[in-house]
């Protein structure tokens, strides 16, 4: 199945979709002019529901583009960018539809992994373009307002998504703004005039359009209460805009963010993740989250988080094949015995205390790590971890959801600004965290690191798998550290890691191949796009020498 990865993200003569367009989705409004869609909709208000709740079923339905997989929109995006990092891998194998990410071979412009990683973003803006469109500016029906803010917010998500995928961070420029010097995504809105010329925005006009779109969805949001965590409240949209001033470096604006994203929630508790968790919507901790129906799951059961992400699908390429997520030695041997996050992985003996008293739900009495099922589970590898629980151990409909948002990166959002504006205040807001949510034993000099470092190695163990890795390594511009070699002999680094010998390299901060690259697709159909270019594809064991201060 690896030889998947090669498939072209253009099948023959299938033309690229302008980014006006979506790519495999259905408008509401058929083929109606505006002014007709907003006549209608003025209309009879109703019938804008179908269309806005399918506005949240791109961030992770399966089987939107090819039916494989690796098909599952901006959920696949996150596990990318987590395979992408330093942290998180899966085995080299036959099996492994995502090693491009392990090896960085998804800069190939003709591969299915990046077109499906630029798509996805870019057919939620189109999505949120034509809803939006449906309405006329000077709307007053709060229920309406409510769902075009929270549209905005959805498309100041994937624009959240796109921009530091394709540029360093917005810290890194002395000019943000300079189009030439920081190039990033095209804008995609129906007031571009040619879509076929349509360049590349700079980093800063990328994100005063977040901003503008938060800010205008904060808003709108006012007293709006919402019937799911699915959708975008007020609070979410604060948080996503903490996210953007964070990326921005604007630390007091952030912090002020976060703080009201996180008012009234708790973090889950050192009871409730002492057991394989992080799955279920109404997990109190989660302030916005991918909500999966088992309708949307059986349209691809193996294109879902569940499938890849999670060790406990009785259908899955995970444990059917032992294509499990794994924890990199070099950060799980700096987490504490005493902190409950140890437990999120299995040891080398494929042993952890989140897997007492659990068995494969169809195999009663099967011990879940060490042991096998025929055509069903092979046994953990060393250190898979079993942080993602199924709501059942061998499930067969993987319909389990994923955290978009939850309250303890609002946290670690608010230590890290204080980190810059107040030492003291920020080592006492991670403090409190630790201590009281995951670690009693916890001390903040404990590593000895400096408080942003420690504020950084909390987050990779903290969010892990849920989507920062390679991200979090760009935005504080540091280099990309896999393993720990010498100088002079980078072969004696190998056992500092348990990363297959074909993802096994160190990329410094600045190196060019970082940042991904533009599909065929969409240099043949905008040619004002100027593509990423420098770098080259990572070799074994190259750059021995880096460190990233954390894993030091």
């Amino acid at each position: 199945m690896k030889l998947n990865r090669y498939i072209s993200a253009l099948a023959a003569g299938l033309a690229f979709m302008a980014c006006t367009d979506i790519d495999e989705v259905t408008y509401e409004g058929g083929g109606l002019l505006a002014i007709q869609n907003q006549e209608v909709n003025v209309s009879d208000p109703s019938r804008s529901t179908a269309s806005f709740s399918g506005l949240f079923t791109h961030l992770g339905e399966p089987a939107k583009m090819y039916s494989t997989p690796d098909d599952w929109g901006v959920l696949m995006m996150l596990f990318c960018n987590d395979l992408e990092g330093a942290d998180a891998h899966i085995a080299d194998s036959g099996y492994n539809w995502f090693s491009v990410c392990g090896e960085y071979s998804s800069r190939n412009a003709n591969y299915r992994n990046p077109y499906i990683r630029y798509r996805a973003p870019y057919n939620i803006i189109a999505a949120v373009n034509e809803f939006i469109a449906g309405y006329p500016e000077d709307i007053d029906d709060p229920e309406i307002l409510y769902m075009i803010g929270q549209a905005q917010a959805l498309r100041a998500y994937a624009y959240e998504l796109l921009a530091p995928a394709f540029q360093f961070s917005y810290t890194s420029f002395s000019d943000p703004f300079d189009e030439d010097a920081a190039p990033c995504v095209p804008i995609c809105s129906p007031d571009i005039e040619d879509p076929a010329h349509n360049p590349r925005a700079s980093v800063g006009a990328i994100y005063e359009l977040i901003i503008n779109d938060l800010t205008d969805a904060i808003t709108k949001l006012n007293g709006y209460s919402r019937t799911s965590k699915s959708f975008i409240d007020q609070q979410v949209a604060y948080g996503l805009r903490a996210r953007a001033y964070l990326n921005m470096g604007k630390y007091d604006l952030a912090l002020a963010d976060a703080e009201k994203a996180a008012a009234g929630y708790t973090p889950a508790s050192i009871q409730e993740v002492s057991v394989p968790s992080f799955m279920s919507i109404d997990e109190h901790n989660w302030l916005w989250g991918f909500y999966m129906t088992s309708d949307m799951a059986d349209n691809y059961l193996y294109g879902t988080t569940s499938a890849w992400l999670r060790s406990f699908s009785g259908e899955s390429y995970s444990a059917a094949v032992s294509c499990y997520t794994m924890i990199n030695t070099m950060l799980y041997e700096k987490i504490p015995a005493t902190d409950v996050r140890k437990g999120w992985w299995v040891d080398e003996n494929l042993e952890s205390p989140l897997l007492e008293n659990q068995t494969w739900d169809t195999y009663k009495g099967q011990e879940i790590g060490p042991g096998t099922i025929d055509d069903v589970k092979q046994a953990f590898l060393p250190y898979t971890n079993v942080k993602f629980g199924c709501y059942t151990m061998g499930t067969t409909t993987n319909d389990e959801d994923f955290p978009l948002m939850r309250v303890e990166e609002m946290l670690l959002i608010q230590a890290e600004c204080q980190a810059h504006l107040n030492a003291s205040q920020g080592a006492t807001i991670l403090s409190n965290f630790v201590k009281t949510y995951r670690d009693p034993s916890y001390s903040v000099n404990g590593r000895n690191l400096s408080l942003l470092d420690e504020i950084w190695f909390q987050r990779r163990v903290e969010l892990w798998g849920e989507g920062f890795g390679i991200y979090d390594t760009k935005r504080l511009q540091k280099p990309l550290v896999r393993f720990k070699g010498d100088k002079t002999d980078a072969s004696v680094g190998e056992a500092s890691t348990n990363i297959a010998t074909a993802f096994r390299f160190n990329m410094k901060a600045d190196d060019p191949w970082l940042l991904m690259k533009f599909p065929n697709g969409e240099l043949n159909t905008n040619f004002s796009i100027v593509d990423n270019t420098g770098g080259s594809l990572p070799v074994g064991d190259q750059n021995p020498e880096l460190r990233d201060g954390v894993t030091d």
